[in-house]
């Protein structure tokens, strides 16, 4: 029994340090990469710049399901835009509204606050 009151006290504890340091909205975090290559169009549709969480969808898929098929793994060498994604293509082959929610809500990508990162 006291085995089990260690372990419920080990959780509400990581739950709640988990909940003091919960990254802000618009906040990228470590392993979170901030698509900024396309500022000019991005800016002229008043969208902020991508915070793409590969993290997030690290710890759902293995590397082989987006690498190399979907993106090629070296920086600069996917042309990721809007029209590609609502195609079908790099994002949109998931975002597709069956396998996860459709590229319509702007803010759940275009969501970076702050500097915007070396291109």
């Amino acid at each position: 029994m006291k085995r089990t009151g260690f372990w419920i006290l080990l959780l509400t504890c990581v739950g709640m340090a988990v909940g003091l340091v919960a990254p802000e909205k618009g906040h990228a975090e470590y392993g979170d990469i901030v698509l900024n290559s396309k500022s000019v169009s991005m800016q002229k549709a008043g969208v902020d710049p991508v915070v793409f969480p590969h993290w997030f969808h690290r710890i759902r898929f293995k590397c082989k399901v987006c690498h190399e098929d979907i993106f090629i793994l070296k920086k600069g060498a996917n042309d990721i835009n809007m029209a590609a994604i609502m195609n079908g293509e790099f994002c949109g082959k998931c975002h597709n509204g069956l396998v996860a929610w459709e590229p319509l809500y702007c803010d759940r990508c275009h969501s970076f606050k702050g500097a915007a990162p070396a291109k």
